[in-house]
């Protein structure tokens, strides 16, 4: 059994109090605007969480909480992209995390999760019944689903008091004279970002944290006499962080395949503007460069051109190839060209144009 709904007409409250008092096993999946969520429940106990928010991802945790460095954590998603484990997994087997720091900062992601829910003023909901707590969930939560209610209506009232301070999150703020007596963090770095204009949703996206704790912190600034509430920026681009990262996410990748790399480097920029974090724009800019080259290869070796053995038999027996180097040579007989001839390589078209690349530069080879 399935059903599905809006969170206008079927309050969070109401919907996750149903699931707990009919002890429901199944996936409560949640979208508003770009942000998607999900729910798995066992026995109607709350057991896992997932987020495609960049603030509520376990590297910006980790990161944020100051238990991992910007570079450890790239180095560790581009080691999980390759070898498809779990990238907790690699953080501790590499010593850069304890077991107990891991579970920690899972457990707090995945509340986190959560409790932003019942901030949202709109959205839609379906539940999936029947369905099974998935496998690659990394840490059980197993929470009283009660409890989870309560803790979510109480942040649901205090958000509505720091709504009356900050009506909308485009809001920006005025550094006051009380700020300079402030050195504490996280309390500074806010103030660095007021300082820059950022509004509400931009300093929340870019601390890592929910705009509940965000705005927490701006009140306390605003109270201490540090911050002023500002303007309401028209233009903001941050309401909605997860829609804007994702169109130019999208945006970037259109331009690189269609060969324009400046202009896919701005787009990748302006991801990292937003979420400096962003793994998909920091992979994206290494791809640039490899693109570029492999565009630049392309336009040195072309594809119709006809290559020819240079060196004779004795000269080619001095040489050392390895295995891919030696099966492109056995294929080029001067008559097909560079194009046929990729299309026999059991190697991408990139690894092969490399070799053709290499033969050049090595006199062994030559283009007609």
């Amino acid at each position: 059994m399935s059903f599905a709904g809006d969170l206008h007409t079927v309050d969070l409250t109401d919907l996750l109090s149903w699931i707990n008092n009919r002890k429901k096993m199944g996936t409560l999946r949640l979208q508003r605007r770009a942000t998607q969520k999900r729910l798995a429940f066992q026995k109607g106990r709350l057991q896992s969480s997932w987020s495609n928010d960049p603030r509520e991802s376990l590297g910006q945790v980790l990161v944020r909480d100051q238990l991992l460095s910007e570079q450890a954590l790239f180095e560790a998603l581009v080691r999980q992209e390759k070898e498809g484990r779990l990238l907790g997994g690699i953080l501790v087997s590499q010593g850069l995390l304890a077991e107990s720091q891991l579970t920690r900062a899972l457990r707090e992601k995945a509340e986190e999760v959560v409790y932003d829910l019942f901030l949202w003023p709109d959205g839609r909901f379906d539940f999936e019944d029947d369905q099974p707590v998935p496998e690659s969930a990394a840490v059980s939560l197993d929470m009283d689903t009660a409890m989870v209610i309560q803790e979510g209506v109480h942040r649901r009232e205090e958000w509505q008091k720091l709504r009356e301070w900050f009506p909308t999150s485009d809001v920006t703020f005025q550094i006051q004279r009380a700020a300079y007596g402030i050195d504490e963090n996280p309390e500074r770095q806010v103030l660095g970002l007021a300082a820059g204009g950022k509004t509400l949703a931009a300093i929340s996206l870019e601390m890592r944290r929910s705009e509940f704790d965000a705005a927490l912190i701006l009140r306390g600034l605003c109270d201490r006499g540090a911050l002023a509430v500002g303007a309401v920026r028209e233009d903001a681009m941050e309401t909605d962080p997860v829609a804007a990262i994702d169109a130019l996410l999208r945006q970037a990748e259109q331009r690189r395949h269609e060969g324009r790399f400046s202009a896919a480097l701005e787009a990748y920029e302006q991801v990292l503007s937003l979420d400096r974090l962003n793994q998909q724009a920091k992979k994206g800019l290494v791809g640039l460069v490899e693109a570029r080259e492999q565009a630049r290869i392309r336009r040195r070796i072309g594809l119709q051109r006809v290559p020819f053995v240079k060196q004779g038999s004795l000269a080619l027996g001095r040489e050392s190839f390895d295995a891919q180097e030696g099966f492109v040579l056995s294929r080029i007989n001067g008559q097909w060209d560079v194009g046929s001839i990729l299309k026999l390589c059991p190697m991408s078209e990139e690894d092969a144009l490399l070799i053709f690349a290499r033969l050049l530069d090595r006199k062994v080879i030559e283009l007609s």
